[in-house]
């Protein structure tokens, strides 16, 4: 039958009830098959598209509804060929859409890809096909090509919600969260109360550690949806970065509510109780969340710091084995682990940096002991760590992490961390010797002498603050600001601060009352000839505090209310340095409180120095 005979056998076929004359066209009966669909009617849209296509086999749109139909019923199979029939009849961009979109159902991605590329080709100022070929490009692993198509969405629609958003997730996965706050900002000024949105914009605020706000966002995105475990975790993790570490407790308590099982709220209780010193409590958490996941190795970590900080070394050096079964850069080594066992006589040991600076500074005392039983001892520190430990006492041989694949033959090794536990440490037994580190060399010293000048006062050496990175840097860091409240002290103050924060660095710009030669520190030997020209090192906790305290040099170190391990509790000297002084937060957990004593020590100590 040709067109002609289908036109004219067209009167013969019967109507659907309720079709009247003017919609027996095939236009007319796609139409409405369209509207029975959308009404989620199926076979009576189904119906329409048969009629329709009785009248003209060829209808594009009875093809492309006949498709709609097969993708409503999850025969994707049937969906593309009805769709690829409306396709070849009228490449319309909306038929490329549908199919591309089926061709996604079947994990069709570089196919679907291809269709939707099609379909902006034809339509290029078509903001939405922007946004599916974006959708396409994320599918196969092409991000920054579909950041692109976000971006010429909005180009073409700047109101366009989801595209904002996309490049929101986007630029946060790419390491951007300042450009993708910008355009999260946009989404939510467009949509305010899309959850998606407030969630994503509050994780992207708390990376940029703008903990007031990623807090607003998440109690705005509760609002929501009460029921959200994430939510509520995300509450509780703002509030214990902001300090507020009681009123997170309730917050965790509702995730666990809502989720029993959810392993970030256990481990962020027991930090919270950890933090407030409720250490019974942090330790049955503990036993909660390993019922939940025996495995747990944060958990065993975490547990082992309470341990040490609360003096129980014998159970804390051996859990703090845990670490290994969570991620390091400590390089996999094939020989034996040495943990105190086994004679080392006459055998080569490696002794490796396995966490930070200031741990590597402060397990180095334990090399003299480890060369004492024999061991010709090749120790593998960072590169800035270098020069200063090259000539501590009992190394052989002292190699940069960066040249690790250089290494001499060994026996056996033992991470720096581990040797307290190869030794068998208690309170009574550290190596505590006033100076392990060899002085800095006098050339070096005569130079930080001449830059610094006369020496007719009270010379003060400062850190206010620590690596940002630091899990625990919001508690442990202070302020160049707050520590200006010392000034006023007959001394002088030398910035000992290397990369300082945009608002201390804003700060030191102004001061006139702070020496600041740090361009001059290029290595840690450098910063050790500086503070053995120092009468008095103030520092947060820092590897600083560790390098003078190594050196011997007269140390004060501000700590937070629960610090870390090393240095205890409730005391003010410390076991592990003779010549420093702890000053601690109260249970207010400010420092203003802690500078004000300290203020008023250095001054008793400026005046005796004028005396």
């Amino acid at each position: 039958m040709d067109r002609r005979e289908g036109r004219a056998a067209a009167p013969t076929t019967p109507a659907s009830p309720g079709i009247t004359p003017a919609e027996l066209s095939a236009a007319g009966l796609a139409a409405t098959g369209l509207g029975h669909l959308r009404a989620e009617r199926y076979l009576e849209a189904q119906v329409c598209c048969q009629q329709a296509l009785a009248l003209d086999p060829g209808h594009a749109d009875s093809l492309h509804l006949m498709g709609l139909l097969s993708i409503q019923s999850q025969q994707y199979d049937h969906a593309i060929e009805w769709i690829s029939r409306a396709i070849r009849r009228d490449p319309r961009p909306e038929f490329l859409v549908s199919l591309g979109r089926t061709l996604q159902f079947q994990g069709r991605h570089e196919d679907a890809l291809k269709t939707f590329d099609k379909a902006v080709q034809i339509k290029p100022d078509d903001a939405e096909l922007w946004k599916n070929l974006g959708n396409a490009l994320m599918d196969v692993k092409r991000p920054q090509d579909a950041l692109l198509s976000f971006q010429q969405a909005l180009k073409l629609n700047p109101r366009h919600w989801n595209a904002a958003y996309q490049c929101g997730l986007l630029l946060r996965e790419q390491g951007q969260p300042e450009a993708a706050l910008s355009y999260l900002d946009l989404a939510h000024g467009l949509q305010p109360d899309q959850l998606s949105v407030l969630e994503l914009r509050a994780a992207v605020l708390f990376s940029l550690r703008r903990f007031d706000e990623a807090l607003a966002d998440s109690r705005r995105a509760y609002a929501l949806d009460p029921g959200n475990a994430d939510i509520c975790n995300n509450i509780a993790a703002a509030l214990q970065w902001l300090g507020r570490d009681e009123e997170a407790l309730p917050w965790l308590d509702r995730t666990l509510e809502l989720r029993p099982d959810y392993i970030a709220a256990f481990s962020n209780k027991m930090q919270a109780l950890q933090q407030l010193r409720r250490f019974d409590e942090a330790v049955a958490v503990y036993h909660r969340l390993k019922e939940v996941d025996p495995d747990n190795a944060t958990a065993d970590w975490d547990l082992a710091l309470i341990q040490l900080l609360t003096g129980n070394f014998e159970a804390g050096w051996a859990g703090r084995e845990a670490r290994w079964r969570l991620p390091t850069t400590y390089p996999e080594i094939p020989c034996p682990l040495w943990l105190g066992e086994g004679s080392l006589a006459g055998k080569t040991i490696l002794l490796g940096a396995d966490e930070g600076l200031g741990d590597t500074i402060q397990f180095a005392r334990y090399v003299p002991d480890v060369a004492a039983r024999g061991a010709n001892v090749v120790l593998l520190v960072q590169d800035p760590l270098l020069p200063l430990l090259s000539g501590l006492s009992g190394v052989s041989r002292c190699v940069p992490i960066s040249a690790a694949s250089t290494l001499p033959a060994f026996d056996v090794h033992c991470p720096l961390c581990s040797l307290p536990l190869a030794f068998g440490t208690r309170l009574d037994t550290i190596p505590s010797g006033t100076a392990y580190l060899s002085p800095p060399p006098a050339n070096r010293v005569k130079a930080w002498e001449q830059r610094l000048g006369l020496h007719d006062r009270l010379r003060v050496g400062l850190v206010w603050s620590g690596n940002p990175d630091h899990k625990n840097d919001h508690n442990r860091s202070s302020s160049l600001r707050a520590f200006s409240a010392m000034f006023d002290v007959d001394a002088t103050f030398v910035s000992l601060q290397k990369d300082p924060r945009p608002d201390d660095r804003a700060v030191l710009g102004e001061r006139s009352d702070i020496v600041d030669l740090t361009a001059h520190l290029t290595d840690f030997v450098e910063t050790a000839a500086l503070i053995s020209c120092l009468d008095l090192v103030i520092t947060v906790d820092t590897s600083v505090a560790h390098l003078a305290g190594a050196l011997g040099r007269p140390t004060w170190i501000l700590l937070p209310y629960t610090p870390d391990f090393r240095w205890l509790l409730d005391r003010d000297d410390s076991p592990w340095y003779p010549t420093v002084r702890l000053f601690r937060q109260g249970a207010s957990r400010s420092y203003a409180e802690v500078i004000d004593r300290v203020r008023a020590e250095l001054a008793a100590m400026a005046s005796g120095k004028r005396r």
